[in-house]
């Protein structure tokens, strides 16, 4: 797990016509991306420099050394930029990394299957787990310490408790 890739944050498509790009930061501090250059993408093209050169609503804007004109930042839309997880810092304890808790499966207090974190939402009130159900449905839990009690990524499980009716 010390080797994986981890997603920093994503190209967004072009700002304008001169290649600059719109760029989503998964950082806490979201201009920190910037500082884990060298920055991947899945299909191995490596983006030796990013500057920041302002903020547009929801997403940063950046030049990114080898994008030059707006339809290279359009083709690169959605693009995951991930770092090896090394470079990254150490985490306090009650901390998690969204790729650590997606795959997770959650059961309740008693044990029983509740389903398996398809992802890690964020929509301005503070993260929400997505948890599939069986049989395709999902669920949303509020990732609060009284909703989501025990996160055991060593032991690969995570105890949740539910909202009344939210099952």
């Amino acid at each position: 797990m010390d080797d994986d890739p981890i997603v920093v944050g994503s190209l967004a498509g072009a700002f304008g016509v001169r290649g600059e790009v719109r760029l989503k930061s998964f950082c806490a501090e979201p201009d920190d991306i910037a500082g884990y250059v060298p920055l991947a993408t899945p299909d191995g093209r490596i983006f030796r420099s990013l500057e920041i050169t302002g903020r547009t609503q929801g997403s940063l804007t950046a030049r990114v050394e080898g994008i030059s004109s707006k339809e290279e930042a359009d083709a690169l839309r959605n693009t995951p930029l991930l770092v090896e997880r090394s470079r990254l810092p150490a985490l306090d304890e009650d901390e998690y990394y969204h790729a650590d808790l997606i795959g997770l499966p959650v059961q309740d207090a008693g044990g029983n299957a509740l389903g398996v974190v398809r992802a890690v939402l964020n929509h301005g009130a503070g993260d929400i787990l997505e948890v599939a159900r069986p049989g395709g449905a999902s669920v949303l839990i509020p990732f609060t310490l009284a909703a989501v009690p025990l996160v055991d990524v060593a032991g690969r499980r995570i105890v949740a408790d539910p909202p009344e009716g939210s099952l």
